[in-house]
């Protein structure tokens, strides 16, 4: 299993994972045990779906969380030690449009040119370095395959593909014609005689699964042929290799090639081996939400204000020195989203970088934005004091990338927190997402004044969570 793409196939009924991804998002992202059961349970009284082997087999739903992950929904992380799904903003997209096919459509399609090999939740070897569906939807529009690709084609070339550039693309195309110009008979006989789990795998995962969920959100038709052969796995277990092969969809061939030209098949994938945190790497996989689906469905009210959560992630870590005051603007941008706070700019020797004032309480705080390549290692809390009595400031936010352990007693029984500058930019992401006009800091405030003294980073993440888990009311 290590020598190809691992395909995701606990399911091929799409409709069954959003009614999961809902569920979750009900549960306020939960993912625990006890939570499980709930979902569970809820999905067999709505006779959505039954369990295999019922429901005390705790684990059955981890399959469906997996899949979910893997499809970029979402990513799994903890908070506070508890197990929590945290949903991409194009998983969350795709949820609000989930009537709306032709937008859900084109949505997931986004998703799918996100999904990227290494996989933060997928057993494919580290060897593979590509982006799996830009190659498949390349080689599909591929003038030289006639405009479409055999599933023998995709099982035994494709998902074998470690990496691709122009010239191994050039080179796969060419096997792939070869390939095609033999007999039945002989495309029996190599998979016959090559009949290894890996390849009957291959088969399997890319006819019942990939090419069904392709098919599912219109991305793809196919057309069934014969059966070539029939290939066996294990001692009671076989599989049918059909002649069939698959098309682009016509009604979203114009977007896929919007989609190549701005971000292609060659681009390399983001790696966890750079010099940075894994959790920040998988964070920037799932932020993948490109302008091109923004102006295609019409989202692009809010891509502009975007920007500002993205900015304050980037600036935050002033990689080369030269992007402190860019972090401190970019967060005055950013408290200015509220609608509850007036922010301002002040700096300067003895001052605090930015002044805010909480409208409904009538109540000044303090923010000091310290980015910072190397971990922050040190709050001088005296200096923030004087901050705070010059402008009379009740608090002060301390947002910054990362800190030393010791930092934190620098702050204890201080009218000081700290949030991290990803957390902070993750929980302005998904407000504005939801609705960029009516974002309120009552929570916050009431998160700040409730902790002094501490760092509030994962209580954010939860409200992050909490504050955009569906209803009840919308759901089965």
């Amino acid at each position: 299993m290590n020598h190809k793409w691992i395909i995701s196939r606990h399911t091929r009924d799409m409709s069954l994972l959003i009614e999961v991804a809902l569920l979750i998002k009900k549960y306020q992202s939960t993912i625990n045990e006890d939570d499980k059961i709930k979902i569970l349970k809820e999905l067999e009284k709505a006779k959505i779906y039954s369990p295999r082997f019922g429901n005390s087999k705790k684990s059955t739903l981890n399959s469906k969380i997996n899949q979910l992950a893997f499809y970029m929904f979402g990513y799994k992380t903890k908070i506070n030690g508890e197990d929590k799904f945290l949903f991409s903003p194009l998983g969350n997209l795709l949820l609000k449009h989930r009537e709306d096919t032709k937008k859900r459509n084109k949505i997931f399609l986004t998703m799918l040119w996100g999904l990227q090999y290494n996989h933060p939740h997928s057993q494919t070897n580290e060897e593979f370095q590509l982006y799996p569906f830009r190659l498949l939807f390349k080689l599909m529009n591929e003038p030289k395959l006639n405009y479409k690709l055999y599933i023998s084609e995709i099982a035994y070339f494709v998902v074998h593909q470690k990496n691709i550039t122009t010239k191994l693309y050039d080179d796969l195309v060419k096997k792939i014609i070869k390939f095609r110009n033999k007999e039945n008979r002989e495309v029996a006989q190599i998979f016959l005689n090559d009949s290894s789990d890996i390849l009957v795998n291959a088969v399997y995962e890319c006819d019942y699964y990939l090419k069904v969920i392709m098919e599912y959100f219109n991305l793809i038709k196919s057309e069934n042929g014969e059966v070539i052969v029939q290939l066996s796995q294990g001692k009671s277990t076989t599989r049918k290799l059909n002649n069939s092969y698959c098309t682009i969809d016509s009604e979203i061939l114009n977007y896929i090639e919007k989609l190549e030209n701005l971000y292609s098949f060659t681009d390399k994938p983001l790696k966890f081996t750079e010099y940075k945190l894994k959790s920040d790497v998988i964070k920037e996989i799932y932020n993948f939400y490109p302008k091109i689906l923004v102006d295609e469905i019409e989202e692009s009210k809010n891509y502009d204000i975007l920007q500002v959560p993205k900015l304050i992630s980037e600036f935050s870590k002033n990689k080369d020195n030269n992007t402190a005051y860019k972090f401190e603007d970019i967060l005055v941008e950013g408290f200015n989203i509220f609608i509850d706070v007036e922010a301002q700019k002040i700096a300067g020797a003895g001052n605090t970088d930015i002044e805010c004032l909480y409208l409904t309480e009538d109540r000044k705080f303090a923010v000091e934005a310290k980015s910072t390549k190397n971990k922050l290692s040190l709050i001088n809390d005296g200096r923030l004091q004087f901050h705070r009595d010059k402008i009379g400031a009740t608090y002060t936010i301390v947002i910054t990338p990362g800190y030393v352990p010791a930092v934190l007693r620098d702050i204890k029984n201080t009218n000081s927190v700290i949030i991290k500058a990803n957390t902070f930019s993750e929980f302005l992401y998904n407000s504005i997402l939801e609705d960029e006009r009516n974002i309120n800091y009552r929570e916050i405030d009431n998160l700040i004044i409730n902790n002094l003294g501490n760092d509030i980073s994962d209580e954010i993440s939860n409200i992050t969570i909490n504050k955009f888990a569906i209803s009840k009311n919308s759901l089965i």
